[in-house]
């Protein structure tokens, strides 16, 4: 598919990446989302919290939202979409990701950004209500990674999935953690880890055979936390391993929905290969936007609505004219 030619035209104080990406992340707020939990057993004996909110009129259409690195179902940038969905006659299901609802999840492993099995695990639950016949999925970077290597993955997809959106998607794992662990980033990639290791630090205790303290002080860098964590507690050889097969590049070709990428160009954790041009040339459904300001996840707009949630709701709306 051609490019997209983006309209986003931010306000000239957030035109810098860093002033965006923070303002997005710690100053905005949104009022007025009334979410109810849910919890659902996963087939492994684990469990996901899912957040509802749904639209004011009964409703047979839902968009699923996925959160980033770290975050959860009350993070602005989900409850944003949610609030904006609901706005306008959808109901909206936004996924915590295991151990990011609040409580420890139950096994060693966690999540990451190739965990298409839970991601496919909500989109059944949400099916088993009987309610909707169209559904949505918008993921937002670590998540955005997830849904577009989801439908990207060759499996049998429901027919109620009518499109999905990506937005500031490390499209490149290996790259978009190159440029975390550049100098520009060093603020941001010191957060990520002290909230990962936080997290990981319970587990010494509760699965003593599967990590030692030794292992855990080795992590001085997010590719050591991968290393020591992610790839062993999720079946990957190394963080390197986990990279090149988490990585939703490679499974672009594939993707047969509707999908739209929106990726910043002044985006800095991405790196040159989080820009598929290639490939959404060589695929009529992959629609890729690459505004030249936004930041990482930081498309502000008027009204405290976002760029990418009202491009989100023109292109889920708009699949059916296409």
């Amino acid at each position: 598919m051609p490019i997209l030619e983006s309209t986003y035209k931010p306000p000239f104080w957030a035109k810098k990446s860093f002033v965006s990406t923070v303002f997005s992340g710690l100053a905005r707020k949104v009022d007025g989302v009334d979410q109810t939990r849910e919890r659902i057993p996963l087939p492994d004996t684990d469990f996901l919290d899912l957040d509802w909110s749904y639209a004011k009129q009964k409703s047979n259409k839902i968009i699923i939202l996925l959160h980033g690195l770290e975050g959860n179902a009350q993070r602005p940038y989900i409850t944003g979409a949610a609030k904006h969905f609901n706005s306008n006659g959808i109901d909206a299901v936004a996924v915590n990701f295991r151990g990011c609802g609040g409580e420890p999840n139950l096994l060693f492993r966690s999540y990451h950004s190739g965990a298409t099995e839970d991601l496919d695990a909500t989109v059944k639950h949400v099916l088993s209500k009987g309610v909707y016949d169209e559904i949505y999925i918008k993921g937002i970077s670590l998540g955005a990674n997830m849904v577009l290597k989801y439908v990207g993955e060759g499996r049998e997809l429901p027919t109620e999935l009518k499109s999905v959106i990506a937005v500031s998607t490390p499209c490149d794992l290996k790259g978009s953690c190159g440029e975390l662990l550049s100098l520009k980033n060093k603020h941001y990639a010191i957060r990520f880890l002290a909230h990962l290791k936080d997290k990981l630090k319970p587990k010494l205790e509760q699965f003593p055979n599967n990590i030692s303290v030794a292992d855990f002080d080795s992590i001085k860098t997010l590719i050591d936390f991968d290393d020591v964590y992610t790839s062993k507690a999720h079946g990957f050889k190394d963080a390197l391993d986990y990279y090149d097969k988490a990585s939703c590049l490679q499974f672009l070709p594939n993707i047969k929905v509707p999908s739209l990428i929106i990726n910043a160009l002044n985006d800095s954790f991405l790196s040159a290969e989080c820009y598929p041009v290639k490939e959404a040339k060589q695929n009529s459904n992959v629609f890729l936007e690459m505004p030249k300001y936004g930041g990482h996840v930081g498309f502000i707009g008027r009204g405290n609505v976002y760029y990418n949630e009202q491009r989100a709701l023109e292109f889920v709306s708009n699949v059916k004219k296409r």
